[in-house]
Order: C-alpha cells, then structure tokens, then sequence
C-alpha cells in the first residue's frame, strides 16, 4: 500500500489542487487543507484471512497428488500441513503486495471505522483545530479504501449542518471512480470554498495558517 498517495496524483495536478484551494481562500477566512493518504490503516488481518483463504483449498488440492505420487498416502496430515504453510507464506506475501485483493478481505465496517479515525487523528495532527476563528476544514482522502472524508472545526459547525457535505464527497467518490479525482477534488474545493464564504468572510489581516495540500505516506 505503500507509495499509493504519491502516485494518486501528478505533480501537475498537485498545483492545480493547490491553486484551487488558494483561490477558494481567496474568498473566505477559513482554512481548507485537502489530505491525501495512502492507507487509514495497513490491515494486517487481511493478509492473514486472505492468505487462509487462498492457500487451503490449493493445499487440499495438492496433498492427494504430490502424496499419491510420493507413496505416501493421499490423506498424509504433514504433508498438507507442510503444503498448506508454504501456500499460507507464498499467499500472505502476495495479499499484503496487491491492493484490490488485501481490499477484499476488509470489511465495509473496519473501512468507515479506520478512515473516520484516521481523518480525525490527521485533523488534529496537521492543525487544524488552531485556526484563529475556528474555522479549518479537512478533506481527507485515502486512497487504499476508495474513502473521502470531511472533517471541520467547530466554528464551522455551529453555522453549517454537517449533512451539507455530503454532496461533496459523492462527487470526489466519483471523480476518483471515473480517473479524474483531481477535477472533483477543485470542484469540491471551490464548493467549500463558497460555503464558507457565506459564514467567514475575508478578514482584512487574513493569512494562510496552513498548508493547502498534503500528501503523506503510511
């Protein structure tokens, strides 16, 4: 899982992504920080069900065979133990180093659990909770599980129902789907940045408190 956020978007990309959240700034005193992840979480349970999976029945398989061959009995409990190890190792490699096969074996539940921790704990790791009016917002995009989350400050809370962002992660979902995430993550943050500007006009001594892009690596 490693290297997926840098290879989520292009270092043209990354200016565009950057200039849409200077220009959505532009029009407001919040502070709009776009996240990118590779992982919420490295799921280590997934390799381990995975590789079960795959290896016993390739072991269940292979034990009748290699024993009949071998004279030793087509039902030898060590030999489809030893069969079944080595497939297990061979199958745990090949889960933890192939993304869409370690997904399958996350649930849906872990996912939302994982995504919704981690955008929280880079929330408060990047500081976002230190803006002077409160009012810092984080859109949060790991790329492992196909997740965006939006995370903002309560200054925010207080004027804008958090349903309201709804909308706006469907439709970076979607661009992510459809290979153009970097179009729907400058849509979506021109859009925050036209809420916000209804609640937090520009002040006349506004400052970007924080970084407009950031891209990390688990």
């Amino acid at each position: 899982m490693t290297n997926l956020a840098k290879r989520f978007l292009t270092d043209e990309e990354k200016i565009k992504i950057d200039a849409a959240v200077k220009a959505a700034e532009a029009k407001t005193s919040g502070e709009i920080v776009c996240l990118v992840e590779s992982a919420s979480y490295r799921y280590p349970m997934a390799n381990v069900i995975g590789a079960a999976v795959l290896a016993l029945p390739l072991a269940l398989i292979l034990t009748p065979l290699i024993g009949g061959w071998l004279w030793i009995g087509p039902y030898n409990m060590w030999l489809f133990l030893g069969l079944f190890g080595l497939a297990f190792t061979g199958a745990y490699i090949i889960v933890d180093h192939s993304t869409p096969l370690k997904r399958a074996f996350v649930s849906k539940r872990e996912i939302e659990e994982e995504v919704e921790e981690a955008a929280i704990t880079s929330f408060f790791k990047h500081g976002l909770y230190r803006t002077k009016n409160a009012n810092g917002i984080l859109l949060f995009i790991s790329v492992f599980e196909h997740k965006v989350w939006v995370l903002a400050d309560h200054g925010i809370h207080t004027r804008v129902p958090a349903g309201q962002w709804d909308a706006i992660v469907d439709r970076v979902i979607a661009g992510i789907r459809n290979q153009r995430a970097a179009v729907a993550i400058c849509e979506a943050v021109d859009t925050i940045g036209a809420i916000l500007s209804q609640h937090f006009p520009v002040d006349p001594d506004d400052a970007n408190e924080l970084k407009n892009l950031i891209v990390t690596d688990q």
